[in-house]
């Protein structure tokens, strides 16, 4: 059986994990843990024309949030070229969900730097940005742990969760994509996500689970 919601949300022990050969550090969320608040909540960032935003934009719409940096050289390009991949093979069901990439990296992400990063990848991830104190409330509103960390060269990189969160359209977390997943799970997730309580071609994924495994149509909204 699934773990339950709730010993999924966030970690009480989040592991290291240096990418190999890329100097990236990852939190990578553990998959049990006990959080007595709910992930979500109050925030205000803007989006990449300086428009503020909150979390009533997320809501309406299934929403797929990932938090990164420009400047990652491995983990966050990886994870936005499985949801791109994943996005463009749903085609104008992707449009049902809200994708969004935060940045973690207020100092060297603008919005010029940002837009210019996501050109890469599919058009429908927005970015959001903010001010230190912003980023910080907004990622504790959501359980995501970041840390600079300094590197040898006198530059730094940037300690973050690597988990993508799924909400429904109510703000509700409702599964995840672990890192690493591959893009068949990831398609699974979001198109079940799009389509809840429907079983679509390649949908009916169990949103909770890490191992591709299917069964569910996803949660009814």
């Amino acid at each position: 059986m699934a773990p339950s919601p709730l010993a999924l949300i966030a970690s009480a022990a989040l592991v290291a994990v240096v990418a190999t050969g890329t100097g990236a550090i990852v939190l990578q969320q553990g998959s049990r843990f006990s959080h007595p608040r709910k992930v979500g909540g109050p925030f205000t960032m803007a989006d990449l024309e300086g428009r503020p935003v909150t979390e009533a934009d997320l809501r309406g719409k299934p929403a797929v949030l990932f938090f990164g940096f420009t400047h990652c050289p491995d983990v966050c390009p990886t994870t936005l070229a499985t949801l791109s991949t994943a996005l463009s093979r749903m085609g104008r069901d992707a449009d049902r969900l809200n994708v969004v990439f935060v940045t973690l990296d207020p100092q060297r992400d603008t919005p010029d730097t940002l837009r210019d990063y996501l050109a890469s990848f599919d058009p429908r991830i927005r970015g959001f940005v903010g001010t230190p104190e912003q980023v910080a409330r907004m990622a504790d509103a959501y359980h995501v742990a970041y840390k600079r960390v300094p590197t040898k060269d006198g530059d730094y990189t940037m300690e973050h969760s690597a988990t993508v969160a799924l909400f429904d359209k109510t703000g509700r977390m409702v599964g995840e994509i672990g890192y690493g997943e591959d893009e068949a799970s990831a398609f699974a997730k979001l198109i079940t996500l799009a389509l809840p309580g429907q079983c679509p071609p390649g949908g009916g994924a169990n949103l909770w689970a890490t191992d591709g495994s299917t069964g569910s149509c996803g949660p009814r909204s």
